[in-house]
């Protein structure tokens, strides 16, 4: 069989009309990405809190009523923890830049011939000791702490969004089917039927998974408390707060939430530090080895490769909103990829029929 040297590629104006379509939408989407976050971000909040909006339902609560009531609790809720976490921890973060170095030399570390680091590696890395990286500390904590106060004026700066994103996640809240309706109003009719389909399976997953994150976040912060308590650290019902809030961030939150613990416990002693080290270890050990696996995976279906990826992704785009919403949007897309799946093993078994 003879192959013609002069193929012909031909590309009709359809095609290149759909190209131009492709290329204008991602254009467009890039122009309005924060209207878009804004509007990602109410119908998980929205979808979030569907399932407790039906729990207090089946009590005779009226939906409105129901939907005031979860919004309340929740924005006093993280109102009550910035007013009382925020400031004292901008007070510690700033007397442990000055008092760490200082703990440091209580245990006559800063002596060469003590340097733990000489001792571990046999004078392999004598050129890094124990000051230097404590030097080094020190200096994260101040440029961070200047970096927290720029970022709370950021915040105030981006308030608009975020009351644009409690008014539609409330009004998405009151209506029945609020996220359903306005998936319909935007979807070709032809799809209407599968998108529908597709958000009433994607919407009871994020509301599972928001409950067994809550139910995770209960759990550890217990523990958090618990343990903290034990070790006599301050702020320990704070910080157990701020574990089980950083929960909702899968992976990465824990570690994020022990930081100020274990600097609050170096700031006090270099034992005491050590100690609340090893124990946010064998909390974070516990929870991903037995709580996790339990309580979220097997609601969510979601691997954890695939978990991590999404959260560098949304961290990658959006901060922290971005790595709130990235497991929700996760299980929408995993639904996606389940009926791909679905439709390509019909079509196979249609064929080999």
């Amino acid at each position: 069989m003879k192959t013609d040297p002069d193929q012909i590629i031909s590309i009709t104006t359809g095609t290149i009309i759909r190209v131009l379509i492709v290329i204008g939408a991602v254009a467009l989407a890039y122009f309005l990405r924060d209207l878009i976050l804004v509007l990602l971000a109410s119908v998980v909040i929205a979808s979030a809190a569907e399932p407790f909006t039906r729990s207090l339902m089946r009590w005779r609560v009226p939906r409105l009523l129901a939907v005031v009531l979860i919004y309340v609790v929740a924005i006093f809720g993280i109102s009550a923890f910035l007013y009382f976490f925020i400031p004292p921890l901008f007070i510690e973060l700033s007397n442990l830049a000055n008092t760490l170095p200082g703990s440091f030399d209580s245990f006559n570390l800063f002596d060469p011939n003590l340097d733990p680091l000489s001792a571990i590696t046999g004078g392999l890395v004598s050129s890094i000791s124990l000051k230097e990286i404590i030097t080094e500390i020190q200096r994260a904590i101040v440029s961070e702490s200047g970096g927290l106060f720029t970022a709370t004026g950021t915040l105030f700066g981006g308030a608009a969004s975020f009351i644009l994103i409690i008014v539609l996640s409330f009004y998405l809240s009151v209506q029945e089917d609020g996220v359903g309706d306005f998936l319909r109003l935007v979807t070709p009719v032809n799809q209407e039927k599968y998108v529908a389909g597709l958000w009433a399976r994607s919407r009871e997953k994020i509301g599972q998974w928001m409950k067994g994150q809550l139910l995770l976040g209960l759990i550890i912060g217990i523990l958090v408390y618990l343990g903290l308590s034990l070790l006599k650290v301050k702020y320990a019902l704070l910080l157990a707060i701020l574990a089980a809030i950083f929960e909702l961030i899968p992976y990465f939150g824990p570690v994020i939430s022990a930081v100020p613990a274990v600097l609050l416990g170096f700031s006090d002693s270099l034992v005491l530090g050590l100690l609340v080290l090893g124990f946010y270890i064998v909390v974070q050990q516990f929870e991903n080895h037995l709580i996790y696996p339990l309580v979220v995976r097997k609601i969510v279906g979601i691997p954890p490769i695939l978990v991590i990826i999404v959260l560098f992704v949304g961290a990658r785009l959006a901060g922290i909103l971005g790595m709130l919403l990235a497991v929700p949007l996760a299980t929408i897309v995993m639904e996606l990829a389940s009926d791909y799946q679905k439709k390509k093993h019909i079509f196979r078994e249609t064929n080999n029929g």
